[in-house]
């Protein structure tokens, strides 16, 4: 036998690409895999435990379906495409979010489900738990809010309400950030999955709304499925059920073509028929129906082993993480105090640095100031040395002058007395001189008197003088002969 004969032949395969809320996977397929097989393998590829809330959708005919676990896949009328492609989604919700869901991926699956389900409007809220929603998700994507970090303007990019809300309220794009940051802004050191602690009516409003008549010539009419029951909702309200029935309170519910019927516990109460348009709807509701019921019911039950073992992994992880998170806030705290601290060893030391280039600048200023100072009692030592010199030059020159003065003393008195003698003389001289200015004045006088007697006397002697030489002239011609 050949070595080639010996090697195990390889079961054929077809390709088929599973579409999660956050990722793409591909997986080789056998051609006997049942729903169940897929749906097991894509189950160990995210480490997913609590199998019971999921299953595989396909779209065929513009109707979405589900994979059914118990058929082989290829004999299901699944789209003929290659690679086949399905959607990894929450297919029944819990009744108890808190509870029920215990991992970790659990929830980050719901989570993003629900978010895109409220924003494509396939679950109803009312505004306001739409905007704490918001809020919530804000929360999971960025942590705590931090305002130096979460500036206004960093939820511009981000899609949070759904278009039906957003058209109700004419409020501005800033409005509406301001509005869930406010919310946002209260979360701190809370869980990621804040939406597992809401109420679930705040919540899971509406689960698989089809549309149904309870007549054929009714209106036409939702029928909402959950974990509680079946509700009857208005195309106008689907806040309010106009009729619920509890999983508890139902009997039966079964379909016949087109037509669906619930019948209630009570065998007295009223039987209620819906009529849908495709018989697919009624095949839907039905699975959608049998599968929240027996969720419903294991509820009620006492959890089985494996359940036991997550719900006590998951309470120790809880208890962990709120370890680890009162761990973290007194980290945080720890860290914003020492940030406190820096910053204020970083102001005083700043203060300090402040004070020390201060004083350095004071302390440059008095050197300076002390070389002037400096200069100056050198030149206020040589002037004093001056001014010593000066002192005992004058202290000499006083001696002198106190001799000189002692000299000039009796030289004064002396002098006194000359001048007193001198002020007499002077006196007498004025007297003199007032004598003698007389004296001039009568000599004067004399003078012009004597002046005049002597021009008289000049003037009689030439008269005389004239008269004799007249006379004798006369006498010399008488005398003379003729």
């Amino acid at each position: 036998m050949s070595i080639r004969g010996l090697k195990k032949k390889q079961p054929k395969t077809f390709k088929v690409k599973v579409i999660t809320m956050d990722a793409e996977m591909e997986f080789s397929c056998e051609m006997k895999w049942k729903g169940k097989d897929l749906f097991d393998l894509v189950c160990r590829a995210l480490g997913l435990r609590e199998t019971w809330f999921f299953g595989l959708q396909y779209t065929i005919k513009g109707m979405h379906t589900w994979l059914k676990m118990d058929k082989k896949v290829l004999d299901q009328e699944i789209p003929k495409e290659d690679p086949v492609s399905f959607r990894f989604l929450a297919k029944f919700y819990p009744e108890k979010v808190e509870e029920e869901l215990l991992q970790e991926i659990t929830q980050h699956l719901f989570f993003l489900q629900v978010k895109k389900q409220i924003l494509d409007e396939e679950i109803y809220c009312s505004p306001e738990a739409t905007v704490l929603l918001a809020s919530y998700a804000v929360q999971a994507k960025y942590g705590d809010y931090d305002p130096n970090f979460h500036e206004p303007g960093f939820l511009a990019q981000e899609e949070l309400l759904p278009k039906r809300v957003l058209r109700q309220y004419q409020l501005t794009a800033d409005m509406w950030e301001e509005k869930i940051s406010a919310w946002y802004a209260e979360h701190r050191g809370i869980a990621r999955y804040l939406w597992l602690y809401m109420p679930p009516e705040m919540v899971l409003i509406i689960i698989y709304c089809i549309p149904l008549q309870q007549n054929k010539s009714d209106t036409d009419l939702l029928l909402g499925v959950d974990a509680k029951g079946i509700h009857v909702y208005s195309i106008n309200n689907r806040f309010s059920p106009n009729k619920s029935f509890e999983w508890s309170g139902i009997r039966n519910i079964s379909y016949s073509e087109k037509e669906l019927t619930i019948k209630p516990l009570d065998k007295k109460a009223e039987v209620f028929k819906f009529f849908s348009s495709q018989l697919k709807v009624n095949k839907l509701i039905l699975q959608l129906c049998i599968g929240n019921h027996d969720l419903f019911m294991r509820r009620r039950k006492v959890d089985s082993i494996e359940i036991q073992q997550m719900k006590a992994q998951a309470r120790e992880e809880k208890a962990r993480k709120k370890m680890e998170t009162q761990r973290l806030a007194r980290e945080k705290q720890l860290r914003e105090e020492a940030e406190r601290a820096k910053e204020e060893l970083e102001r005083r030391l700043f203060q300090m640095e402040d004070e020390a280039r201060q004083a350095n600048e004071a302390l440059l200023r008095s050197q300076e100031t002390a070389e002037l100072l400096a200069e100056k009692a050198q030149i206020a030592e040589e002037e004093a040395k001056l001014l010593a010199q000066n002192a005992a030059e004058a202290e000499q020159q006083r001696q002198r002058l106190e001799i000189t003065a002692l000299k000039t003393k009796e030289e004064k008195r002396l002098m006194e007395q000359k001048m007193r003698e001198t002020e007499l003389i002077a006196v007498k001289l004025v007297k003199e001189s007032d004598r003698r200015a007389k004296e001039a004045e009568h000599l004067k006088q004399d003078l012009h008197e004597a002046r005049e007697a002597e021009r008289k006397a000049k003037q009689k002697l030439l008269d005389v003088t004239n008269t004799y030489t007249f006379s004798m002239k006369l006498a010399q011609d008488t005398l003379l002969p003729s």
